[in-house]
Parts: structure tokens; sequence; C-alpha cells
């Protein structure tokens, strides 16, 4: 984990560029305490460690299904597929759909145990933050750290998109939802630590997968930070640094991660002792 100092940031669209239903603005300054928090995503690795010692299963896997972007899906899952996302036709519920077998049955995690652990709801990331004696990061915790001390910048890198034509981070190359123009229409998640890290060491906190954060957004409802893979200027441009959205905590989907935050409090010194006293003496 990244330690950071907290303190004054400014939190919020400093652009205009958000959507008026999230409610990115308006700009504020707002204090964090010092925590800590990962440098990236979960992993794949990670979680399966965690559901092995364990014996965890995930809301997806106690309901029977999630939700996989229909260019995602296994050719094997197919007759798995039990309908389209009223107003989002491009996510369909599959059932078996877990983090396990990301596109449906059939699927697997092949080469991908470095990539974001996916189709974990609000209740999975809890559950896997309490077992690593950590916690969601509040949302403010989450926008101070993923701006890695560029106050008031559009993205973590600054204010253009693709400095120079560079690419940054995992967003959606094409015609969104229908074609992809990475090469061989490639889509999907990067592993954690793709691209580089931002100012406080944190990778990804633009693109590749959505991540949950602590608070509420609304009745029923909880935050989710940074965008994801399928992010794309013509439709949701959702991977700035102040953008934020929102599912309900039982909800899980192919593109939705988290990552862990902690406390930093004080050393306690025992009874009679001051922090920093070294047993013994100087000697010792």
């Amino acid at each position: 984990m990244a330690e950071l100092p907290g303190g004054v940031f400014r939190m919020g669209d400093a652009f205009g560029e958000g959507y008026r239903a999230d409610r990115e603005g308006p700009v504020r300054e707002v204090t964090v305490a010092p925590f800590a928090i990962a440098t990236t995503a979960v992993s794949n690795a990670e979680w399966a460690y965690f559901a092995d010692a364990t014996g965890y299963r995930t809301d997806a896997e106690r309901h029977g299904s999630s939700y996989v972007f229909h260019l995602l899906v296994h050719p094997a899952a197919e007759r798995h597929i039990l309908g389209r996302v009223p107003g989002a036709p491009w996510w369909l519920g599959v059932a078996g759909a877990t983090w396990a077998e990301p596109e449906g049955p059939g699927s697997g995690l092949r080469d991908r145990a470095d990539h974001p652990v996916v189709h974990i709801s609000h209740h999975d990331a809890r559950a896997y933050c309490e077992w690593a004696g950590a916690r969601l990061p509040t949302e403010a915790e989450w926008e101070y750290a993923a701006r890695g001390g560029k106050d008031g910048a559009r993205y973590p890198w600054g204010d253009a998109f693709a400095p120079g034509g560079r690419e940054m981070c995992n967003t959606w190359h094409g015609r969104f939802p229908h074609r992809s123009d990475r090469p061989g229409g490639r889509t999907g998640t990067v592993p954690v630590t793709a691209y580089e890290p931002n100012g406080h060491g944190l990778h990804n906190t633009s693109g590749n997968v959505w991540e949950w954060c602590a608070d509420a957004f609304g009745p029923g409802e909880r935050v989710i930070r940074g965008g994801s893979y399928l992010c794309h200027a013509s439709y949701c441009n959702r991977y700035r640094v102040a953008a934020r959205s929102h599912n309900t905590p039982d909800s899980s989907t192919g593109h939705g991660g988290f990552r862990c935050a902690r406390d930093l409090t004080p050393p306690t010194a025992p009874e009679g002792r001051a922090p920093g006293d070294i047993p013994g003496g100087a000697d010792n």
C-alpha cells in the first residue's frame, strides 16, 4: 500500500464535463486524514488465494449469474444468456458468469492471474477487505489518491487524455459498443500494473475496471469510481478522475473490481513510555 499524508484537496469536476445526474460538482475543498491505499486493484491471483483460504462465495456465485459485455461472451456460454439489460443492451445476463469464469461457462483465467478480479459486488469487496485487515476507501480518499498530487487536473497524469499521442489508460477504442479497433478486436481488462503509476504510486485509477468505494451514492446504491475498459468519449467519459457512478451493493459485472485501503494511526506506546523511546537506553 501507498501511505499518504492526507490534507486538503479540491474534489470534483473543475471542467464542467461531468453528468448532472452523477453530482460531480461543485468543486469543493475536502480534508482527508492520513491513510494507506493499495497501489493496484485486487488481482485474480489475490482473490483466488482469499477464496481458497476462506471458502467465500461471491454474490454472483450465490445468485447464479452476472453481467458480461456482449462482445466478450465465451462461445460455450451463449446458451447460458439470460437476456439483455434494458437501456444498455450490450450487457448480457449470463448464468454461471463469475470471477473464475468471467466471460461465462467455458471461459477461465489463463494468463490473467495479474488482471483485476471482476464480477465482484460491494458485499464481496467488503468481505475481502475485512479478511485482509483493511477496508474500502472512502470516495474522498479514492479521488485524493487517484489524483496523484495533481490537484484539479482532469486525469491522474494531467489534462490531456493522450499526451503526445501516448495511451495512458485502458479505455474503449473504436465504435462503442459494436466494434473495437484494438488489434484483433480485443477488449477487456489488462494487468493491474499496466501503464505508469500516478504521483502517489497508484496504477490504473482511470480505466480498466470500476472500483467500489465505501460511500453510499443514494438510497440502496454505492459509489464506484475510475471508469473501465468500456468507457469512451462518445458514450461514457467517466475515466476522468472526478467522475463517479453507482451500482447496487449486490450487483456485479465484468468490469467491476476494487482496491483496499486502511487507516494510518500513530503507534501506541506501552504504559510509561513515550513513542520513540528505545528500551534499555541509547546503548541497547
